[in-house]
Protein backbone atom coordinates (compact mmCIF):
# COMPACT_ATOMS: atom_id res chain seq x y z
CA UNK A 1 0.00 0.00 0.00
CA UNK A 2 1.70 3.20 -0.82
CA UNK A 3 0.62 6.73 0.72
CA UNK A 4 1.33 9.60 -1.83
CA UNK A 5 1.72 13.19 0.00
CA UNK A 6 1.89 16.43 -0.83
CA UNK A 7 1.53 19.92 -0.62
CA UNK A 8 -2.28 20.30 -1.42
CA UNK A 9 -2.25 23.77 -3.17
CA UNK A 10 -5.75 25.70 -3.33
CA UNK A 11 -8.36 24.46 -5.37
CA UNK A 12 -10.19 27.67 -5.43
CA UNK A 13 -9.74 31.06 -4.55
CA UNK A 14 -11.66 30.73 -1.50
CA UNK A 15 -9.27 27.73 -0.44
CA UNK A 16 -6.31 30.49 -0.27
CA UNK A 17 -6.81 31.76 2.60
CA UNK A 18 -6.88 28.44 4.82
CA UNK A 19 -4.44 27.06 2.61
CA UNK A 20 -1.90 30.11 3.88
CA UNK A 21 -3.22 30.02 7.20
CA UNK A 22 -2.29 25.66 7.88
CA UNK A 23 1.23 26.67 6.04
CA UNK A 24 2.08 29.60 7.90
CA UNK A 25 1.14 28.14 11.39
CA UNK A 26 3.22 25.23 10.79
CA UNK A 27 6.30 25.58 12.84
CA UNK A 28 8.93 23.13 10.66
CA UNK A 29 7.87 26.22 7.78
CA UNK A 30 7.94 29.45 9.93
CA UNK A 31 10.11 29.34 12.97
CA UNK A 32 9.32 31.62 15.64
CA UNK A 33 10.28 31.87 19.29
CA UNK A 34 6.72 32.79 20.18
CA UNK A 35 3.96 30.28 22.44
CA UNK A 36 1.78 28.51 19.68
CA UNK A 37 -1.54 30.79 20.46
CA UNK A 38 0.67 33.83 19.86
CA UNK A 39 2.40 32.76 16.57
CA UNK A 40 -0.94 30.97 15.49
CA UNK A 41 -2.52 34.57 15.74
CA UNK A 42 0.28 36.33 14.02
CA UNK A 43 -0.01 34.00 10.70
CA UNK A 44 -3.38 33.75 10.59
CA UNK A 45 -3.80 37.53 10.37
CA UNK A 46 -0.53 37.34 7.70
CA UNK A 47 -2.14 35.01 6.03
CA UNK A 48 -5.89 36.78 5.81
CA UNK A 49 -3.44 39.93 4.21
CA UNK A 50 -1.25 37.65 1.63
CA UNK A 51 -4.57 35.89 0.54
CA UNK A 52 -5.78 39.05 -0.55
CA UNK A 53 -2.93 40.25 -2.45
CA UNK A 54 -1.80 37.15 -4.12
CA UNK A 55 -5.73 36.16 -4.73
CA UNK A 56 -4.74 38.15 -8.37
CA UNK A 57 -1.85 36.01 -8.73
CA UNK A 58 -4.11 32.38 -8.64
CA UNK A 59 -6.69 34.30 -11.20
CA UNK A 60 -3.55 34.58 -13.51
CA UNK A 61 -3.41 30.91 -14.18
CA UNK A 62 -7.11 29.88 -14.03
CA UNK A 63 -7.62 30.36 -9.78
CA UNK A 64 -6.23 27.30 -8.64
CA UNK A 65 -3.21 25.33 -8.07
CA UNK A 66 -2.74 22.16 -10.12
CA UNK A 67 -1.01 20.55 -7.43
CA UNK A 68 -3.70 18.50 -5.75
CA UNK A 69 -5.48 17.44 -9.23
CA UNK A 70 -2.03 16.60 -10.47
CA UNK A 71 -1.58 14.17 -7.39
CA UNK A 72 -4.75 12.91 -6.88
CA UNK A 73 -4.23 12.05 -10.98
CA UNK A 74 -0.86 10.57 -10.62
CA UNK A 75 -2.65 8.37 -7.85
CA UNK A 76 -5.10 7.30 -9.92
CA UNK A 77 -2.21 6.15 -12.64
CA UNK A 78 -0.26 4.35 -10.06
CA UNK A 79 -3.11 2.58 -8.71
CA UNK A 80 -3.89 0.93 -12.38
CA UNK A 81 -0.50 0.64 -12.85
CA UNK A 82 0.92 -1.23 -9.47
CA UNK A 83 -2.40 -2.95 -8.91
CA UNK A 84 -2.27 -1.39 -5.44
CA UNK A 85 -4.17 0.65 -3.07
CA UNK A 86 -3.15 4.26 -3.24
CA UNK A 87 -3.67 7.05 -0.76
CA UNK A 88 -3.34 10.91 -1.11
CA UNK A 89 -2.73 13.66 1.76
CA UNK A 90 -2.62 17.26 1.15
CA UNK A 91 -0.42 18.85 3.95
CA UNK A 92 -2.29 22.02 4.08
CA UNK A 93 -5.74 21.73 2.55
CA UNK A 94 -7.71 21.01 6.20
CA UNK A 95 -10.65 20.53 4.69
CA UNK A 96 -9.16 17.18 3.19
CA UNK A 97 -7.50 15.94 6.58
CA UNK A 98 -10.31 14.35 8.43
CA UNK A 99 -11.01 12.35 5.71
CA UNK A 100 -7.22 11.03 4.51
CA UNK A 101 -6.46 10.05 8.00
CA UNK A 102 -9.39 8.10 8.62
CA UNK A 103 -8.56 6.67 4.97
CA UNK A 104 -4.96 6.00 6.75
CA UNK A 105 -5.95 4.42 10.04
CA UNK A 106 -8.35 1.87 8.21
CA UNK A 107 -5.32 0.70 6.08
CA UNK A 108 -4.85 -2.96 6.99
CA UNK A 109 -1.35 -4.07 5.26
CA UNK A 110 1.39 -4.22 7.64
CA UNK A 111 3.42 -1.39 6.04
CA UNK A 112 2.33 1.61 4.54
CA UNK A 113 4.86 3.22 2.03
CA UNK A 114 4.89 6.92 2.42
CA UNK A 115 6.07 8.37 -1.26
CA UNK A 116 6.31 12.33 -1.02
CA UNK A 117 6.58 14.26 -4.05
CA UNK A 118 9.55 16.20 -3.06
CA UNK A 119 12.13 14.74 -4.54
CA UNK A 120 14.80 16.63 -1.87
CA UNK A 121 14.61 16.37 1.67
CA UNK A 122 13.57 19.33 4.06
CA UNK A 123 12.16 19.48 7.48
CA UNK A 124 10.20 22.17 6.19
CA UNK A 125 8.52 19.81 3.65
CA UNK A 126 8.50 15.87 4.29
CA UNK A 127 9.67 16.11 7.36
CA UNK A 128 6.56 18.62 8.51
CA UNK A 129 4.29 15.70 7.40
CA UNK A 130 5.94 13.23 9.40
CA UNK A 131 5.45 15.12 12.19
CA UNK A 132 1.62 15.83 11.41
CA UNK A 133 1.79 11.79 11.33
CA UNK A 134 3.25 11.61 14.09
CA UNK A 135 0.43 14.08 16.42
CA UNK A 136 -2.62 12.78 14.27
CA UNK A 137 -1.79 9.32 13.50
CA UNK A 138 -2.76 6.59 16.57
CA UNK A 139 1.29 5.21 17.78
CA UNK A 140 0.56 1.52 15.91
CA UNK A 141 -0.34 3.61 12.62
CA UNK A 142 2.59 6.14 13.12
CA UNK A 143 4.92 2.55 13.71
CA UNK A 144 3.61 0.89 10.18
CA UNK A 145 4.35 3.84 8.06
CA UNK A 146 7.78 3.10 6.42
CA UNK A 147 8.95 6.52 4.51
CA UNK A 148 11.12 7.38 1.23
CA UNK A 149 12.81 9.85 2.85
CA UNK A 150 14.39 11.37 -0.07
CA UNK A 151 15.68 10.55 -4.06
CA UNK A 152 17.61 12.93 -5.17
CA UNK A 153 20.05 11.43 -7.01
CA UNK A 154 17.62 8.14 -8.09
CA UNK A 155 18.33 7.36 -11.44
CA UNK A 156 14.22 7.32 -12.06
CA UNK A 157 13.93 10.75 -11.18
CA UNK A 158 17.23 11.58 -12.78
CA UNK A 159 16.04 10.58 -16.45
CA UNK A 160 12.86 11.41 -15.98
CA UNK A 161 14.28 15.42 -15.47
CA UNK A 162 16.47 14.85 -18.80
CA UNK A 163 14.09 13.44 -20.81
CA UNK A 164 11.85 16.45 -19.83
CA UNK A 165 14.88 19.03 -20.46
CA UNK A 166 15.95 17.27 -23.55
CA UNK A 167 11.93 17.34 -25.23
CA UNK A 168 12.10 21.18 -24.56
CA UNK A 169 15.08 21.73 -25.37
CA UNK A 170 14.62 19.64 -28.86
CA UNK A 171 10.92 20.78 -29.21
CA UNK A 172 12.31 24.49 -29.24
CA UNK A 173 15.25 24.14 -31.35
CA UNK A 174 17.59 25.32 -28.93
CA UNK A 175 21.72 24.13 -28.12
CA UNK A 176 24.21 24.74 -26.20
CA UNK A 177 25.49 27.19 -28.59
CA UNK A 178 23.19 29.78 -27.87
CA UNK A 179 20.81 28.62 -24.64
CA UNK A 180 21.98 28.59 -20.77
CA UNK A 181 20.32 26.91 -18.39
CA UNK A 182 19.21 28.38 -14.86
CA UNK A 183 18.26 25.56 -12.45
CA UNK A 184 15.42 27.14 -9.64
CA UNK A 185 14.82 25.64 -6.91
CA UNK A 186 12.08 26.05 -3.86
CA UNK A 187 13.94 28.92 -1.28
CA UNK A 188 15.11 28.11 2.53
CA UNK A 189 15.95 29.99 4.83
CA UNK A 190 19.79 29.51 5.91
CA UNK A 191 18.97 29.09 9.32
CA UNK A 192 17.21 26.03 8.62
CA UNK A 193 20.36 24.87 6.55
CA UNK A 194 22.69 25.57 9.62
CA UNK A 195 20.69 23.53 11.84
CA UNK A 196 21.42 20.39 10.15
CA UNK A 197 18.88 20.47 7.25
CA UNK A 198 20.09 18.71 3.63
CA UNK A 199 17.74 20.29 1.67
CA UNK A 200 20.55 22.59 -0.21
CA UNK A 201 23.24 19.74 -0.47
CA UNK A 202 20.24 17.59 -2.27
CA UNK A 203 19.12 20.11 -4.53
CA UNK A 204 23.43 20.90 -5.49
CA UNK A 205 23.08 16.90 -5.90
CA UNK A 206 20.04 16.39 -8.26
CA UNK A 207 21.52 19.92 -9.97
CA UNK A 208 24.83 18.29 -10.91
CA UNK A 209 23.10 14.91 -11.76
CA UNK A 210 21.07 15.95 -14.17
CA UNK A 211 23.99 18.01 -15.69
CA UNK A 212 25.72 14.95 -16.61
CA UNK A 213 23.28 14.73 -19.88
CA UNK A 214 23.93 17.97 -20.51
CA UNK A 215 27.86 18.65 -20.51
CA UNK A 216 28.14 21.15 -22.99
CA UNK A 217 25.78 23.81 -21.79
CA UNK A 218 26.35 27.09 -19.76
CA UNK A 219 24.26 26.10 -16.22
CA UNK A 220 23.77 27.71 -13.04
CA UNK A 221 21.72 26.72 -9.54
CA UNK A 222 19.59 29.03 -7.90
CA UNK A 223 16.68 29.64 -4.78
CA UNK A 224 13.16 31.53 -5.88
CA UNK A 225 10.26 32.41 -3.22
CA UNK A 226 11.91 33.90 -0.57
CA UNK A 227 9.31 35.06 2.04
CA UNK A 228 9.48 37.29 4.75
CA UNK A 229 12.77 38.54 6.48
CA UNK A 230 16.19 36.95 6.54
CA UNK A 231 18.87 35.14 4.91
CA UNK A 232 17.80 32.31 2.62
CA UNK A 233 19.52 30.22 0.14
CA UNK A 234 21.78 32.03 -2.43
CA UNK A 235 21.75 32.97 -5.01
CA UNK A 236 18.47 34.41 -5.70
CA UNK A 237 16.69 33.53 -8.65
CA UNK A 238 15.26 37.21 -9.02
CA UNK A 239 18.86 38.57 -9.08
CA UNK A 240 20.64 35.88 -11.01
CA UNK A 241 18.01 37.36 -13.81
CA UNK A 242 19.00 40.64 -12.94
CA UNK A 243 22.60 40.16 -13.28
CA UNK A 244 22.64 37.18 -16.50
CA UNK A 245 24.38 39.85 -18.58
CA UNK A 246 27.51 39.02 -15.77
CA UNK A 247 27.63 35.41 -16.83
CA UNK A 248 26.00 34.62 -19.47
CA UNK A 249 28.72 34.35 -22.09
CA UNK A 250 27.14 35.90 -25.23
CA UNK A 251 24.30 33.22 -24.93
CA UNK A 252 20.97 34.88 -26.59
CA UNK A 253 18.38 32.38 -25.00
CA UNK A 254 17.96 31.34 -21.63
CA UNK A 255 15.85 27.87 -20.56
CA UNK A 256 14.42 27.89 -16.15
CA UNK A 257 13.93 25.08 -15.37
CA UNK A 258 12.17 24.37 -12.08
CA UNK A 259 14.30 22.10 -10.42
CA UNK A 260 12.48 21.09 -6.81
CA UNK A 261 8.75 21.27 -8.46
CA UNK A 262 7.84 17.91 -9.83
CA UNK A 263 4.08 19.49 -10.70
CA UNK A 264 3.63 23.31 -11.49
CA UNK A 265 1.74 25.68 -9.54
CA UNK A 266 2.14 29.39 -8.70
CA UNK A 267 5.98 29.02 -8.32
CA UNK A 268 6.22 28.03 -11.99
CA UNK A 269 2.90 29.61 -13.48
CA UNK A 270 3.12 32.53 -11.97
CA UNK A 271 6.42 33.54 -10.33
CA UNK A 272 8.61 32.21 -12.99
CA UNK A 273 6.97 33.18 -15.78
CA UNK A 274 5.01 36.39 -15.16
CA UNK A 275 8.16 37.83 -12.77
CA UNK A 276 11.29 36.32 -13.86
CA UNK A 277 11.16 35.53 -17.59
CA UNK A 278 10.47 39.11 -17.43
CA UNK A 279 13.82 39.75 -16.28
CA UNK A 280 15.70 38.06 -18.13
CA UNK A 281 14.18 39.54 -21.33
CA UNK A 282 15.13 42.78 -19.99
CA UNK A 283 18.57 41.76 -20.83
CA UNK A 284 18.13 41.00 -24.18
CA UNK A 285 17.60 37.02 -23.76
CA UNK A 286 14.62 34.84 -25.47
CA UNK A 287 13.54 33.33 -22.09
CA UNK A 288 11.18 30.27 -21.87
CA UNK A 289 10.43 27.90 -18.96
CA UNK A 290 10.74 23.73 -19.21
CA UNK A 291 7.65 22.81 -17.46
CA UNK A 292 7.55 20.34 -14.85
CA UNK A 293 7.32 16.54 -14.78
CA UNK A 294 3.36 16.78 -14.15
CA UNK A 295 1.57 13.83 -15.53
CA UNK A 296 4.23 12.99 -18.01
CA UNK A 297 4.23 8.76 -18.50
CA UNK A 298 7.98 8.22 -17.90
CA UNK A 299 7.70 10.48 -14.38
CA UNK A 300 4.20 7.95 -13.03
CA UNK A 301 6.73 5.15 -14.43
CA UNK A 302 9.64 6.57 -12.40
CA UNK A 303 7.49 7.25 -9.18
CA UNK A 304 5.86 3.16 -9.96
CA UNK A 305 10.19 2.26 -9.43
CA UNK A 306 10.83 4.63 -6.69
CA UNK A 307 8.29 3.58 -4.76
CA UNK A 308 9.32 -0.58 -5.24
CA UNK A 309 13.02 0.04 -4.53
CA UNK A 310 13.99 2.81 -2.41
CA UNK A 311 15.25 1.89 1.33
CA UNK A 312 13.01 3.28 3.74
CA UNK A 313 12.78 5.82 6.72
CA UNK A 314 11.22 6.00 10.16
CA UNK A 315 9.14 9.01 10.57
CA UNK A 316 10.92 9.88 13.98
CA UNK A 317 14.05 9.79 11.52
CA UNK A 318 12.28 12.71 9.91
CA UNK A 319 11.10 14.59 12.36
CA UNK A 320 12.99 17.74 13.59
CA UNK A 321 14.97 17.97 16.89
CA UNK A 322 15.03 21.69 17.92
CA UNK A 323 17.50 20.59 20.37
CA UNK A 324 19.98 19.74 18.08
CA UNK A 325 22.23 22.02 16.41
CA UNK A 326 25.10 22.77 13.81
CA UNK A 327 27.48 25.23 12.74
CA UNK A 328 26.63 26.82 9.74
CA UNK A 329 29.60 25.27 7.40
CA UNK A 330 29.48 21.85 8.80
CA UNK A 331 29.25 19.04 6.63
CA UNK A 332 25.71 17.48 6.08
Amino acid sequence: MILLVNFGGPRTLDEIFPFLTALLQDRDVVRTNLPSWAHNALFKRIARKRAQSIAHDYTSIGGRSPIYFDTEEIAKQLREKLQVPILTFHRYLPSTHKTSLQAIEEVSTKDICVLPLFPQFSYATTGSIARFFARHLCCKTVNRLRWIKSYPAHPAFISSYQRRLKDFLEDNQLSSDNTLLLFSAHGLPRSFVCTGDVYQAECELSYQRIMEAFPDFLSRLSYQSKFGKGEWLRPYTDETCSSISSWSQGKTHAVVVPLSFTSDHIETLFEIEQLYLPLLRDQGLKAYRCPALNLAPYWIDALAQIAQDTQWSSTQMLIRNPEISWCCGASL
